[in-house]
C-alpha cells in the first residue's frame, strides 16, 4: 500500500467521506464560523443593496404618479420608507439566498463524492 493510495490511513486528504463540511461517514456538519462570517457579510450587503434598489424604485414611483421630487436634492418623494422597507427586505433575504445556495453545493459536492 502506497502513501497516495485511496484507502491509506495516512492520507488523510484522499480517505473517503474526507469532503470538507462532512465527517468521515459522510453526513453533513454545519460550519457556524464560516456561515456567521458570510452571513455577516452579506447583512451589510443585502441592507445598502436593498436600500439603493428601493430608491430606484420609489423614484420610478414617484414618476409614475406625478409626485414632485426634491427641488433642492432632488430625491424622490417618500424615499424614505422605499429605502426602510427595501433595506430591511435586502438584509434578510441576500444572506438566506446566500446560505442555502452554499449548503446546496456542500450535499452536492458530497453526494458526487459518494458515487
Amino acid at each position: 500500500m502506497d502513501a497516495m493510495d485511496p484507502g491509506n490511513p495516512r492520507d488523510p486528504g484522499k480517505t473517503p467521506g474526507s469532503v470538507p463540511g462532512t465527517e468521515p461517514g459522510g453526513e453533513a456538519q454545519d460550519v457556524p464560523p464560516a456561515y456567521f462570517g458570510i452571513g455577516c457579510m452579506s447583512v451589510v450587503v443585502g441592507f445598502a443593496g436593498g436600500g439603493m434598489i428601493a430608491v430606484l424604485i420609489a423614484k420610478a414611483w414617484g414618476s409614475a404618479t406625478k409626485c414632485a421630487a426634491d427641488t433642492e436634492t432632488g430625491a424622490p418623494c417618500g424615499w424614505n420608507t422605499f429605502w426602510l422597507y427595501g433595506a430591511v427586505i435586502g438584509a434578510v433575504l441576500v444572506p438566506v439566498v446566500t446560505i442555502w445556495l452554499l449548503r446546496r453545493g456542500r450535499k452536492r459536492a458530497r453526494n458526487s463524492q459518494r458515487g
